[in-house]
């Protein structure tokens, strides 16, 4: 039998093009992220004449998310439409971040039980990242603190550490333990603990939030792991291969101490060191799938390389119908949530504090604004060849 079980037809021999789907960590404002993934859903589904049943794990060959990113990709590659797990982050998004007593907050701000029992209801205690118990191929970034690493887990049956015969096999650890430990985020959540292999105590390790990896941003992972030999897909790059769509939950980088006030921000700029952490990496990502990949939609990275889509000499975007040779086509869709990116979106009356944090819980509908807002975006034009 083959170990792709039920997604043999799919996956077990070489196609002649592949699709991914790419999604970041920040909290509930992964909101923000479904609205755009709905409108995706929505054009998809119209192009390819698919109907109301038509869902992302029927396009997209890889999903993965980090943090807040992982819990929606284990969603969709479960089954579950983008209007489904929207309305999730509505009935428990405020569930899931419900603050703990004062003396609790001793070791953490928040309660980590709600999101556990939410996950176990969602995906079932039982389920694993075994073939039938997906649609599509799954990742899910982690921060192992045992070994003080990255750990990338995906459903990938080829891969070394998911061989069935291994007592230690990834495979088995449980879906919504696994998604959870990649939401348990430093001084909000206590760290998950995942026992590999029942019988061997040393197996068993201590993760913390996946965003606090350089991965918050999991897109130019996910190319590196379908396509790179170690990790036995081998799937084929090129711009007429290789899709990649990465959605982001905003960016929401602040701003610093003057030279002339060096000093009076210090410790604010300490606490607010793990989002802009999570942001620097978010860009790296970004910039890395831009570098290698080519971009066909994206914001400006900054101010000297700008959003790096191939132009001509006289500015113009270059067709996709003319190959440059790039390894993959390249789509990032994100919100700007700074005053003068939600002015751009045409959205005035939303303070940008409002929507930054990442339990802005009492703004759930500003973030679905803010979404819909930058879904309108939203272009299968982007996808090249792909559609």
């Amino acid at each position: 039998m083959s170990v792709w079980g039920p997604l043999a037809g799919r996956f077990e021999s070489a196609q002649p093009q592949r699709k991914m789907l790419a999604l970041d960590g920040g909290g509930i404002r992964g909101v923000l992220t479904l609205e755009i993934l709905a409108e995706i859903e929505r054009k998809l589904a119209a192009r390819l004449g698919a109907g109301d049943s038509f869902r992302l794990c029927d396009y997209f060959d890889y999903i993965g998310g980090t943090s807040t990113g992982a819990i929606i990709a284990a969603s969709l590659a479960r089954g579950m439409s983008s209007a489904e797990v929207l309305q999730i982050y509505r009935d428990h998004g405020r569930d899931l971040f419900d603050k703990a007593a004062l003396l609790d907050r001793l070791k953490f701000m928040y309660k980590s039980e709600p999101i556990a029992a939410m996950l176990q209801e969602k995906f079932g205690a039982g389920t694993t990242l075994e073939p039938q118990h997906l649609k599509t191929l799954l990742l899910v970034v982690t921060q192992n603190v045992s070994t003080d690493s990255p750990w990338p887990i995906s459903s990938n049956p080829l891969a070394k550490y998911n061989d069935m015969a291994r007592s230690d096999c990834n495979l088995k650890i449980p879906l919504w333990q696994l998604v959870r430990a990649s939401t348990a985020a430093p001084v909000y959540f206590p760290p998950e603990v995942l026992q590999w292999d029942a019988s061997n105590p040393a197996k068993s390790f201590v993760f913390t939030d996946g965003g606090t990896t350089p991965y918050n941003c999991p897109a130019f992972l996910m190319y590196r792991m379908a396509t790179q030999a170690p990790y036995r897909l081998n799937w084929a790059s090129g711009e007429d291969r290789l899709l990649i769509v990465s959605v982001g939950t905003g960016a929401a980088a602040k701003a610093g101490p003057q030279a002339t006030d060096a000093h009076r921000n210090l410790f604010s700029n300490l606490a607010n060191l793990p989002g802009g952490l999570m942001d620097a990496m978010q860009v790296e990502q970004d910039t890395n799938c831009r570098t290698v990949g080519r971009c066909t939609y994206g914001a400006e990275l900054d101010r000297e390389i700008g959003d790096l889509i191939p132009r001509d000499g006289a500015g113009e975007k270059i067709p996709l119908s003319k190959n440059l040779g790039r390894q993959f086509i390249y789509a990032r869709y994100n919100a700007e949530l700074s005053r003068a990116g939600l002015d751009a979106l045409g959205i005035k009356d939303i303070k940008p504090e409002n929507v930054q944090k990442l339990d802005s819980v009492d703004s759930i509908e500003e973030l679905s604004r803010v979404g819909k807002a930058v879904a309108k975006s939203v272009s299968l034009e982007h996808f090249g060849s792909f559609v």
